[in-house]
């Protein structure tokens, strides 16, 4: 049994660093199970911390508001007693102290810490990167700009075809401008599903006028001040306005790996959310840890996640019992056509198509050794929520059954669960 934290009037704060989805989710998830001690959410921007996702959607379309919706109101951080600190970052952290030196100088005791520091756009590095007109995106700033710059006749290179670069290129292409979407892989959103969904999302953005180079490798940005054309490995030429790199995320990890702390490509967890010092917590995309489903070294950057682990790090504080966290779930909206996926696919997967792709609306699952791993659905989420089940459960799967969209999944279940296979039935993070 865990010593429950005792919550003494003299007892340094909770400090949360980073004010994203998790860490504004770790301190409203120690009010809410009855922390009193000191809470401290340190903040690196000065807005009010607001919603990610809308960046690469909602607002890029003309006519959207430029702002995006927030977490949380001013009013929630001041009925919850969270002092919140804005413009300020974590410089370091002195452990032995139990303390964090602040971008203003000032050092603050801790009782825990939490990282929640999130991660940022992978930089471009081939030369021209720098001009004006290449763009990232990450935060409402780099959206804002972006914003300004998809004009009607604009052409657009993105660099990479994942889910931000695809957004965007809907985006871009609905107001009207000249869209080129160069991938090094050939075929979209090659890291996150199969292949029939990529290539259904790769006509539909065709039809929509956007234009595909695949196996492209970028050696340069050209232009004279600004960017004028992206130059790839085979000598291609792509005339650009503005040049969008949608090439992934590195974890803001830092802080953490200076501090001494076990970082591999993010935070190394553990099912808690304690890294390898027991009175440090982290916490959402900057975090490493290892699945419960197949055991798996993984990092995943989706919101149920970041505000999962929250909620563990939240319950372990206050020596309570977190709640049963749902297996990860990711959407995408492209030409307003959902894609939403559960689970998380591995390559070799099995692949089983439900329903036909040329109609436009259909699944696809994703069957391991028999067990129903992931599954993506398009425009439709018909087979989305009996799937999160028996992923959870780890139900084994007849690939018959699971072929004819007019059986449900629940009814293709070919065993029921066995408590003695090695998949874990209690899996459900």
């Amino acid at each position: 049994m865990r010593d429950r934290e005792p919550a003494r009037k003299a007892t340094p704060p909770v400090i949360v660093v980073g004010a994203g989805h998790s860490g504004v989710a770790v301190a409203a998830g120690l009010r809410a199970r009855g922390w009193e001690g000191g809470i401290l959410l340190l903040d690196a921007q000065k807005e009010t911390p607001y919603e990610r996702p809308p960046l690469s959607k909602e607002l890029l379309k003309d006519g959207a508001p430029d702002e995006s919706a927030v977490l949380r109101k001013e009013k929630f951080y001041e009925d919850k007693r969270i002092d919140r600190l804005s413009g300020i970052t974590a410089e370091s952290i002195d452990r032995k102290g139990s303390a964090v030196l602040l971008s203003d100088g000032s050092r603050h005791a801790y009782h825990r810490l939490v990282i929640a520091t999130g991660s940022r756009a992978r930089p471009l590095t081939v030369p021209g990167a720098g001009l004006a007109g290449v763009q990232s995106l990450r935060t409402r700033d780099d959206a804002l700009e972006l914003k300004r710059l998809l004009v009607r006749g604009a052409r657009v290179a993105i660099i990479g075809a994942g889910y931000v670069g695809l957004e965007v290129a809907a985006a871009a292409a609905s107001k009207g401008c000249e869209v080129t979407v160069l991938e090094f892989q050939d075929r979209v959103m090659s890291r996150v599903t199969s292949a029939p969904v990529s290539r259904h999302f790769e006509q539909l953005h065709e039809r929509h006028g956007v234009q595909f180079i695949f196996g492209a490798a970028i050696t340069a940005i050209d232009g004279v001040g600004r960017a004028e054309r992206v130059v790839t490995a085979d000598g291609t030429v792509v005339q650009a306005d503005v040049v969008l790199a949608g090439i992934g995320v590195l974890p803001n990890q830092e802080l953490a790996a200076d501090a001494g702390l076990e970082c591999r490509d993010g935070i190394l967890v553990d099912g808690d959310g304690r890294t390898s010092d027991p009175a440090i917590y982290a916490t959402g995309d900057v975090t490493r840890f290892t699945s419960p489903i197949d055991g798996a070294s993984q990092r995943l950057e989706c919101i149920q996640n970041a505000q999962a682990q929250a909620d563990r790090v939240a319950a372990h504080i206050t020596g309570q019992q977190a709640a049963v966290p749902e297996i990860p779930w990711f959407w995408t909206v492209q030409h307003g056509v959902r894609l939403q996926t559960a689970g998380v696919r591995h390559p070799d997967d099995d692949v089983i198509v439900r329903g036909e792709p040329a109609g436009g609306r259909f699944s696809v699952v994703y069957l391991r050794n028999g067990r129903l791993a992931a599954v993506d659905t398009i425009a439709g989420l018909t087979d989305f929520r009996p799937a999160r089940k028996l992923i959870a459960l780890g139900a084994r799967i007849d690939p018959r059954l699971a072929a004819d969209p007019s059986v449900s999944l629940a009814d293709a279940i070919s065993t029921r669960p066995n408590p003695t296979d090695a998949v874990p039935t209690a899996a459900r993070i």
